[in-house]
């Protein structure tokens, strides 16, 4: 997790206005964060105190261990670490060469310490600039979005950024349609991707639907057009949509007080309650953390009520419209609130579905999108898979995926290749539908895509939308992620050009971004880059999947099962039940179960980690000093204590 952090935040876009280092390279400097230079080194300090970035300068380096080591000596001479994986990172922006240093760390610590080093390629291409992040995982993911702009907005002096602005887009051909499918079978053999689902679009028009691959491993089953995977968070854009025709109707106004249209509605922090608008709800902008492990070990056939209760103990990390922080449990209340407005008197869950279908699926013709799983498992309908514990891909257990069901505004929608291309062909059609019908007032369309939060100097957040600028020219999307369905919806406006991406394991999403860059270097001659994206994700799933087996000990010994309770409770989050199978040792929860490995940290605890396809690394720290049997288990920001408990 703590490195899925950093990696993300380095792959956000380049920002346009810079300061520049000691070597003349430039850079826009993280938003609220002080600075302090010492001759090549920056660093820059949020104002939580807690999370450092330093910037080092060097003219020259042998390779890129070299320039760590050297930056290390200038930046913090007595910084005693043991490196726990060194993986390349692919080429962009200018440099090349990339490598990350991983530093171990305890749980404990709540902290996450990395070193990147990059060649400049301008100049004499003998410059190089090491990034040495130190922070606490809370700050880190808090700040993500200035930090992550920071990061990529770093470009060697004299590089000029790649622009496609005034570029006349090559049309999606038969040819050219030919070429991105077998990019993303190339990539899926490399991944081990059983099926992917894809969709093209040109002049707004779908010129290829289809599957390529397996709905499940070992079955001879091919994906078609016409087969179901769970589309995940692409289910917010749809959910903006019905807000929309709710705006449309009259049911709602977009700066309406949240708890004027819904009652019911509050947060832990009442001045914030009293500030959410209805646009709120779906921005990432109210400060609201992701606080995830909250539902995803809840039941999924708990009420959608549970939404609003869940809720109701929840508070903002940080200021309102500060910083982008992603919550599912807003996008799923407002859904739910635009369903009671447009359907009073029905319970919300119902409610939404109805209204989604009337409103939405039934007029575009996506006849098969659905949010009804006991229907999708029956009919043509891929599987999800995730990694095993020896590397391999392994069908995973659907169990976690029916956690987000009391929240399905949020993510729980099921669709096809050729259903979610007619989205597409909407969002293309500024809220008509595919055949021109008015679906959605095109005001009210458009005000999804308005900017309610920074994620980088050049995206933005929408309404359940990403609109991204970073090339010169528009490119909307959204990607959904649940366990084993990695998705992603990409268009853009102004040349009619649609891509729609449904995978059904883990290591699809390694295909997302890749994907979106070969599109345009397609399209716009963009330089090639997208093969080396896809060559340098598969050496670090590699090398990050050895690297986790080489951690863990499995069996775990009877001298760490030992300490154990048969069962634990925590107030959050419910129960476990430890128990012990065929040799194995297994954590159940109330709603799922895995087994688990051990893993000894460098500060003497022991940590149980769950280790079954797709939820692989929900670590479980043993806490020795409690005064009763005790596992901590942690988000970014958030800490729940498992006590022991008498089984139920």
């Amino acid at each position: 997790m703590r490195r899925l952090l950093i990696a993300t935040l380095l792959a956000a876009a380049f920002a346009a206005h810079a300061d520049t280092t000691s070597a003349g390279h430039s850079y826009t400097p993280p938003e609220g964060f002080t600075a302090a230079a010492t001759g090549p080194v920056v660093k820059f300090t949020a104002p939580e105190g807690d999370a450092s970035i330093a910037l080092v300068d060097l003219a020259s380096a042998t390779d890129a261990a070299d320039a760590i080591a050297r930056a290390w000596k200038l930046a913090q001479p007595d910084f005693k670490r043991t490196l726990r994986l060194a993986t390349p990172r692919s080429s962009r922006n200018g440099w090349v060469d990339q490598q990350a240093y991983d530093y171990e760390t305890s749980p404990n610590e709540k902290l996450s310490v990395q070193a990147v080093a990059r060649r400049a390629s301008t100049g004499d291409g003998k410059a190089w600039m090491v990034i040495l992040v130190q922070a606490a995982d809370a700050t880190l993911e808090k700040r993500g979005a200035p930090i992550g702009k920071f990061l990529s907005s770093l470009r060697p002096q004299g590089y000029a950024r790649e622009s496609f602005a005034g570029k006349a887009a090559k049309p999606l051909t038969p040819e050219r349609v030919e070429q991105l499918k077998a990019f993303i079978a190339d990539g899926m053999k490399q991944l081990d991707v059983p099926g992917v689902g894809l969709s093209f679009i040109n002049a707004n028009q779908v010129v290829w639907a289809g599957g390529l691959g397996v709905r499940e491993q070992g079955k001879p089953a091919k994906v078609d057009g016409d087969t179901l995977f769970m589309a995940a968070s692409n289910t917010k854009a749809m959910t903006t949509a019905l807000m929309a025709r709710a705006v449309d109707a009259g049911k709602l106004r977009w700066d309406e007080p949240a708890t004027e249209a819904y009652p019911a509605f509050h947060l832990a922090d009442p001045d914030v309650t009293q500030t959410v608008q209805i646009r709120h709800l779906v921005c990432a902008c109210t400060g609201m953390p992701r606080q995830d492990l909250d539902w995803l070990f809840a039941s999924g056939r708990a009420p959608a009520k549970t939404t609003f209760d869940q809720l109701g103990t929840m508070k903002p990390t940080s200021k309102f419209g500060e910083v982008f922080q992603y919550s599912n449990l807003m996008v799923g209340a407002g859904g739910y609130i635009a369903a009671a407005a447009l359907k009073p008197g029905k319970e919300v869950g119902a409610a939404y579905d109805e209204a989604m279908q009337e409103l939405l699926f039934g007029p575009l013709g996506m006849k098969s999108t659905t949010f009804d799983y006991a229907k999708v498992l029956r009919g043509n309908h891929a599987m999800p898979h995730g990694d095993a514990f020896d590397g391999s891909t392994r069908r995973a257990s659907m169990d976690l995926n029916y956690t987000i069901i009391p929240a399905r505004p949020a993510g729980a929608v099921w669709t096809t290749p050729n259903d979610f291309s007619r989205w597409v062909l909407m969002e293309l059609n500024k809220g008509k539908t595919p055949e021109g019908q008015p679906l959605i007032g095109e005001a009210n369309w458009a005000e999804r895509y308005k900017p309610q939060v920074m994620v980088s100097e050049d995206i933005t957040y929408g309404m359940g939308l990403i609109v991204d600028k970073q090339y010169g020219i528009t490119v909307a999307s959204h990607g959904g992620d649940m366990l084993g369905f990695h998705s992603n919806m990409i268009w853009l406006p102004e040349y009619g050009i649609g891509v729609t991406i449904l995978t059904n394991s883990d290591a699809g999403v390694l295909l997302r971004g890749p994907l979106q860059r070969k599109l345009l270097e397609v399209l716009f001659d963009g330089r090639p880059e997208a093969d080396e994206r896809i060559k340098v994700a598969v050496a670090n799933r590699k090398a990050e999947s050895a690297k986790f087996r080489e951690l863990m000990t499995l069996p775990v010994p009877a001298d760490a099962i030992k300490p154990l309770a048969a069962s634990y409770a925590s107030p959050e989050l419910g129960h476990v039940k430890v128990s012990k199978q065929a040799g194995k040792l297994r954590f159940q929860f109330d709603h799922w179960n895995s087994e688990v490995a051990l893993r000894k940290n460098e500060d003497g605890t022991q940590s149980y980690i769950t280790i079954d396809p797709g939820i692989a690394g929900i670590e479980f720290v043993r806490d020795d000093k409690a005064t009763q049997p005790t596992l901590v288990l942690r988000d970014a920001q958030h800490e729940y204590r498992f006590v022991a408990a008498k089984p139920s």
